[in-house]
């Protein structure tokens, strides 16, 4: 890879340095003793060799890492991150029943503006200890998601949910876009939070609710993000009340577009893969989560191999216990190799890309973050490579996706901003007083605990 040029007049001021440097693009490449110049304004303006950079910016400040691999920032496709609430309430119980029996009735009697702040401020906080800098969320209360995710310094997507039915956070239909749309407005100028409209699934929302978020998704040139084919009885009950399956339900009502983030995506067919690859249209692949729930393994080597979009999701805490995308990332290079009895299906650094560059492009997002290159932000993490446990390395990207472990994860800068420093959560690089985490989890801790006891099954 040549190395890429600094900005014309480009005041650098941060030079970070490391043993190993994955750009992502171009694919595959590894370089060695590599240096990232980002300026004051977390822009990245040059990728160069250390001992090169050190002589062209001798003034800007430097950040050394001799035993680590820099890599972008981990991209959480898909999140419910104030489920952190929920964790563990609902294991061992097929989806329907994990709704139906758990979540909904917790949801029905916890979910308020609070419960999504605290929640999300907690998976903020996991997912930034876990090299997670950007997460794609679908939740009630989207405007305290947002607050939280801006207080912890983490780069956000908000999700614009929709539903037919009455929630604590609104009415109906009209009313979730209403509320979403005026969120919206009011923080679109934000530079690290993003939108999506995000109708729940095909069996939550009507005909009218989702032909209406069709046009608005154009109108605003946001993505659509909605769970798809999660569950073979949501196929089968689709097909009894409407005709046809969901994915075709949604083509009709002109959603299947470049624009759709189809969550999950585990029932497909060969047609529907390819129905995806032909509009352009990306997928979530949440392996963990899927795996827990007996949802099914998604064909990702099917759909690799006609082109979709896959990105990787954690889902959220209550149906997946941790949010931790190197554990997504190892399963999906495993559970493709052996869905498609081809061990050379979803390799290392496709795997990587799936977490990072493609799911910056399902959100819209591949001109800022998504890989390092000049011009883009710097959302970066250090990953310590020196540990007994991952030594010795022969190959730092097979060892980020087969090795290594969120736990390996160092330091981690958003917008150039660093956010994690030897572990420890920080902003404007004093250390972060975690101690609110500890009371709000034990808060809700103790109400979830009632409720079990008492009017949930």
């Amino acid at each position: 890879m040549p190395d890429a040029p600094a900005a014309p007049s480009a005041t650098v001021h941060t030079l970070i340095s490391a043993r190993w440097l994955l750009p992502i693009v171009p694919r595959a490449a590894v370089l060695p003793e590599h240096a990232v110049a980002i300026d004051a304004g977390g822009r990245i303006v040059a990728v160069l060799p250390t001992a090169r950079a050190m002589i062209e910016f001798p003034a800007a400040r430097r950040i050394d890492l001799p035993q680590h691999v820099l890599a972008p920032g981990l991209i959480n496709a898909h999140a419910h991150a104030a489920m952190n609430l929920l964790r563990g309430t609902g294991d061992d119980l097929p989806l329907a029943r994990w709704l139906g029996e758990r979540i909904w009735p917790l949801e029905a009697a916890l979910v308020s503006e609070r419960f999504v702040y605290d929640g999300t401020r907690l998976a903020a906080a996991e997912m930034l200890r876990a090299g997670i800098t950007c997460c794609n969320d679908m939740y009630f209360f989207p405007g305290a998601a947002a607050q939280a995710f801006s207080e912890i310094g983490m780069r956000c997507v908000i999700g614009l949910i929709a539903l037919e039915f009455a929630t604590a956070y609104a009415s109906d239909a009209d009313d979730y876009l209403r509320k979403g749309l005026e969120l919206r407005d009011r923080l679109r100028e934000e530079p690290r939070i993003g939108f999506t409209l995000a109708p729940h699934a095909p069996y939550t929302v009507s005909d009218a609710t989702l032909a209406r978020i069709a046009v608005l998704a154009e109108e605003l040139d946001v993505p659509v993000h909605m769970h798809v084919h999660e569950t073979a009885g949501e196929i089968e009950d689709s097909i009894k009340q409407h005709g046809t399956r969901p994915l075709a339900r949604l083509d009709r009502l002109g959603l299947v577009t470049e624009r759709l983030l189809a969550v999950h995506a585990v029932h497909l067919l060969d047609d529907e893969i390819a129905l995806l690859a032909r509009r352009g249209a990306s997928v979530a692949h949440c392996p963990a989560s899927n795996l827990k729930l007996a949802s099914g393994i998604a064909p990702v080597a099917a759909m690799l191999r006609q082109g979709v979009g896959v990105a990787l999701g954690t889902d959220g805490a209550a149906s997946n216990n941790r949010l931790d995308l190197f554990e997504e990332m190892r399963l999906a290079a495993l559970l493709a190799k052996a869905a498609a009895g081809d061990a050379t299906a979803l390799p290392a650094w496709q795997a990587l890309e799936c977490a990072t560059i493609v799911a910056a492009r399902a959100l819209g997002l591949a001109d800022r973050i998504g890989s390092i290159e000049p011009g883009k932000q710097a959302d970066l993490i250090a990953v310590d490579l020196s540990r007994l446990e991952t030594q010795p390395c022969y190959d730092p990207v097979s060892q980020l996706v087969y090795c290594v472990g969120r736990e390996h994860v160092e330091h981690a800068w958003v917008d150039g901003r660093q956010v994690l420093a030897e572990r420890r959560l920080v902003h404007d690089g004093a250390p972060v007083e975690t101690g609110f985490l500890d009371r709000s989890g034990a808060h809700w801790h103790a109400q979830v605990r009632r409720l079990l006891a008492g009017r949930v099954p």
